[in-house]
């Protein structure tokens, strides 16, 4: 169904998600934190989760719920693009908290803006898991390989612009998994 591909995105999500919640622990106990975890993150937030990921939601999952009678300027589609934008803008905040650390080994800013970006991107994905997704698949049967082409295809271009393959974003996630469980 068209949302395999995003769920398989969230679960990649949620594993760097669970790395950042044990980085912010370990913010919060003293512990100084590498640029070799600090900077996959951030690369990791802006690059796979908004690049990739959004743009795939945006450009074709909401499109095509939009054809199939769901409002875009209201309901689910407008407050998912309302939680993308907010989860951009914490994203910057959280690359800028994160050069400050780096420069100045002060955590309090990268604490705040780690955790808010969790708690949000959490909450976020529970709504497409639970929600949105669920819609998608009741509205979309009839088009599903259409969207799931979609997807792909966005996922493709997406990451080739950056210089990246889906591959790197999934060993990104493992060897932070590794580096943050060294580092406790």
């Amino acid at each position: 169904m068209s949302t395999a591909s995003l769920r398989k995105d969230h679960d990649l999500i949620e594993k760097v998600i669970k790395s950042m919640e044990t980085t912010i622990e370990l913010l919060r106990s003293g512990k100084q934190i590498p640029e070799s975890i600090l900077l996959p993150v951030i690369d990791f937030s802006k690059n796979f989760t908004d690049v990739c990921h959004h743009n795939k939601e945006e450009n074709s999952l909401f499109p095509a719920l939009e054809k199939s009678g769901m409002p875009k300027n209201m309901g689910p589609i407008a407050m998912m693009l309302m939680d993308h934008e907010r989860s951009r803008e914490i994203a910057k905040r959280m690359e800028v908290s994160t050069n400050q650390y780096i420069e100045t080994g002060n955590p309090k800013n990268l604490i705040s803006d780690m955790s808010e970006y969790v708690q949000h991107i959490t909450e976020h994905l529970w709504k497409e898991n639970n929600r949105l997704f669920m819609m998608a698949e009741a509205r979309l049967q009839y088009v599903s390989d259409k969207v799931d082409k979609e997807l792909n295809e966005i996922e493709q271009t997406k990451l080739k612009e950056i210089g990246n393959d889906r591959s790197y974003y999934e060993k990104l996630a493992d060897e932070l998994s590794e580096k943050v469980s060294k580092q406790e």
